[in-house]
């Protein structure tokens, strides 16, 4: 399970205090996938963050009593100047995993060809977004955090392989997933929320959460 009680969260813009979180309350319970709706420039991200332990709240408290993965396209862990197979061997010992199985893994789904033995700074973005979701995948977490949806990916092999690893974990893990585009939630969402003006609005369909969203965004 993951909980925020009354957490708060702000950052001082050069101009202006931006306000993320403002006393929000909420919970995530195990097998209920949550997709969160948040316009741009509301602070998706440092949410995110939040849940993954990378950055802590102002106040209040966060609770996690599951496993809760790194964010899909945060480098931090990896190191640009190693390739591809030592970043993925040395993760997988960081979480207690089998470095030929994470390696392969990683292998098999990324399709890199020669670059997974280059150093990680010579890759493209959408490169570096294929190996770090493959990376994701292949530990053994109980929530998965998506921040925007599938890299972005011309590698038509590598989306349907990822969609359908993405598909399966759904049966047994949890994802929370954050977008300003509603149809990124529509395949891995269970139960959805609003992420507006410092407040977590939380609904048990994305429909009812579409409703609201639509109606701030777009009226």
């Amino acid at each position: 399970m993951l909980e925020f009680e009354n957490v708060s969260k702000s950052f001082w813009t050069g101009t202006q205090r931006k306000i993320i979180l403002d006393r929000a309350s909420f919970r995530v319970e195990l097998g209920n996938s949550l997709g969160i709706l948040a316009p741009n420039g509301t602070g998706k991200t440092t949410l995110v963050n939040m849940i993954a332990g990378l950055e802590k709240p102002d106040e209040g408290e966060i609770r996690r009593s599951c496993r809760i993965s790194f964010p899909l396209g945060f480098m931090g862990g990896v190191v640009n100047r190693h390739s591809a197979v030592d970043n993925s061997r040395f993760i997988a010992r960081l979480y207690g995993l089998d470095p030929d199985y994470v390696e392969a893994f990683c292998r098999w789904l990324c399709n890199l060809g020669e670059y997974f033995e280059q150093p990680l700074g010579t890759y493209s973005t959408g490169m570096r977004a294929r190996f770090t979701f493959a990376l994701m995948l292949a530990l053994d977490f109980d929530m998965y955090l998506i921040d925007e949806g599938m890299p972005a990916s011309t590698d038509v092999d590598f989306n349907q392989k990822a969609g359908a690893i993405l598909k399966e974990r759904l049966r047994t893990t949890t994802i929370i997933i954050v977008s300003h585009k509603p149809d990124v939630l529509e395949k891995f969402a269970r139960s959805a929320a609003v992420l507006l003006n410092g407040q977590l609005y939380m609904f048990d369909s994305l429909e009812e959460a579409k409703q609201l969203y639509d109606y701030q965004t777009q009226g």
